[in-house]
């Protein structure tokens, strides 16, 4: 940057400086032909004054020290001319050649006076050229005298005029550049300043850059880099945690799994039944697995959308959501079928690529958003109890005039509203498993272990939280039916409407449902 400020600001000025200084010696120059020609006409006209006409014979004196003041230069060479009434030479250098032209007329000079080049013993010289009127008693006439002088006295001064020109320009451009540089110094001293805060720093230094004494430009850049640090230090907190949950969660099933392996080494247990038991353990341990997994990838995903902003949402695509929860529910339909539930399935009406069914959305984050959500809603349902799945339209969202919403619910226990924003936190089973016999029936909704199994890993809540936040989405926990002794769990999920999709009417909202149900312990789809 100081290399491109520094040329951006020398170049520009060696060039003016360049045609301002030769527009100066272009100038200097035609001043100093003038103050030349006027040397000379000024030295005609003081061999002129002498002209003396006594009777038929002309007479001059020519003053030498006048041709030694009228010089350029001392001991320079003037050459002159005058010829008589008759053509004769009268006095002077015969080798300058006679005025052979029309009468002289010089502009800026009174009287006849001329001005041209010519060559005198092969030098170039110029030459003043003045017709002097003289009369007497027998004769007038005209008579012309010349004086020259040769052109290489002002060639030699314009030449010291040019070096003095340039000399002068060129101690300009070196001030010049010599405080341009100091300022572009001064200027990015800041900048390097940053540099070396940065490169100082390993690669754990996450802390604030200092704002104090940041001024001007760079200050809204300090203010990125701090705003990006503090992303980053969220971002590196959070694996860090879930590192840490996942070392703790995934080393209870391998513990046991060990002492599984123990038991039957010794011959302590039926080796049937041990299998059984290694099988239930290495399921748990592969579902942990599978969900800190998406949990992981979800994360990613958020993190690459949040790189221009903590409120970008990831530019995830466009998702059928209609026909990726047909396709979860057929998918979970022998869960349904197993825990004899009365289901039901109410989504928008049309076709499976209506424009009013798509969500903006990424149909593997959809596919795991609905496949957690429902299964969750299987897996804690009472059995022979109703579950059911609607898709419909919501309110404003994301600038456009409705939303997408995804709604599952169940009749089971619920969750009381003091513990509905913790069973997001990850592996918040194993955290309310550790809790007072009262939190935990409080959160049995999806911490209790049904019909004999196993209780979760508390994931689900947790990755389904992401994928939303990902999508620039909400998702909402409530009682289905409050004020019950099973007040069952609604969750709704609202997606923003993909950008394609154009806006439906009323009249067709209000026919835009179609609803599938089935008896208990029936699970179909069509």
């Amino acid at each position: 940057m100081r290399t491109r400020l520094l040329v951006g600001i020398l170049v520009p000025m060696a060039v003016f400086l360049s045609l301002g200084t030769w527009g100066q010696y272009r100038n200097a120059l035609a001043s100093a032909h003038t103050a030349f020609d006027r040397q000379l006409v000024s030295a005609a006209h003081s061999i002129a004054d002498t002209l003396r006409l006594e009777g038929s014979r002309l007479s001059v004196s020519v003053p030498y020290a006048v041709l030694e003041l009228h010089a350029p230069e001392p001991g320079s060479a003037l050459f002159h001319r005058v010829t008589g009434l008759a053509g004769e030479l009268l006095t002077g250098d015969d080798s300058l050649p006679p005025y052979r032209g029309p009468v002289p007329s010089a502009a800026g000079y009174a009287g006849l006076v001329g001005l041209y080049d010519d060559r005198v013993r092969g030098t170039p010289v110029r030459v003043a050229v003045v017709y002097q009127p003289v009369e007497g008693h027998e004769r007038t006439g005209v008579v012309p005298v010349q004086v020259a002088e040769p052109l290489s006295n002002r060639e030699v001064m314009a030449r010291a005029l040019l070096w003095q020109t340039l000399g002068t320009q060129l101690l300009l451009l070196l001030a010049v550049a010599a405080v341009a540089a100091w300022v572009v110094n001064q200027a990015v001293r800041p900048l390097l300043r940053l540099q070396r805060q940065l490169e100082q720093r390993d690669g754990d230094a996450l802390a604030a850059l200092p704002e104090r004494g940041v001024r001007g430009e760079l200050l809204p850049v300090v203010r990125a880099l701090n705003a990006l640090m503090q992303r980053v230090r969220g971002m590196m907190g959070q694996q860090q945690r879930f590192v840490s949950d996942a070392a703790h969660q995934l080393r209870t099933p391998l513990a046991v799994l060990q002492t599984q392996l123990q038991s039957g080494l010794e011959g302590a247990v039926d080796p049937l039944l041990l299998m059984r038991e290694m099988q239930g353990t290495v399921q748990r341990a592969t579902a942990l697995s599978q969900q800190m997994l998406s949990l992981a990838r979800v994360q990613q995903l958020h993190g690459q959308g949040a790189a221009g902003g903590p409120e970008q949402a990831v530019d995830a695509g466009v998702c059928a959501l209609a026909q990726a929860t047909r396709e979860a529910a057929l998918e979970l339909s022998p869960l349904v079928a197993q825990r004899d539930l009365a289901f039901s399935l109410e989504v928008l009406s049309g076709p499976h690529d209506d424009p009013a069914d798509r969500a903006a959305i990424h149909p593997w984050l959809a596919g795991e958003l609905v496949r957690n959500l429902l299964h969750n809603a299987i897996r804690h349902a009472p059995r022979g109890s109703a579950l059911g799945v609607t898709v419909q339209r919501g309110p404003p969202l994301g600038g456009a005039d409705h939303s997408l919403q995804w709604v599952v619910w169940d009749q089971g226990p619920g969750i009381a509203p003091s513990l509905r924003e913790r069973v997001f936190e990850p592996f918040a089973a194993a955290a309310l498993a550790a809790a007072p016999q009262g939190a935990w029936a409080e959160a049995a909704h999806l911490h209790a272990a049904p019909d004999g199994a196993s209780p979760g890993s508390g994931l689900g809540l947790s990755i389904c939280r992401a994928i939303v936040q990902s999508c620039g989405g909400q998702i909402a926990l409530d009682a289905h039916q409050g004020g019950t002794c099973m007040p069952g769990l609604r969750i709704t999920v609202t997606l923003q409407i993909a950008a394609a999709a154009p806006t439906v009417d009323g009249a067709a909202a209000g026919a835009g449902a179609r609803s599938q149900s089935w008896p208990p312990g029936h699970c179909s789809m069509r």
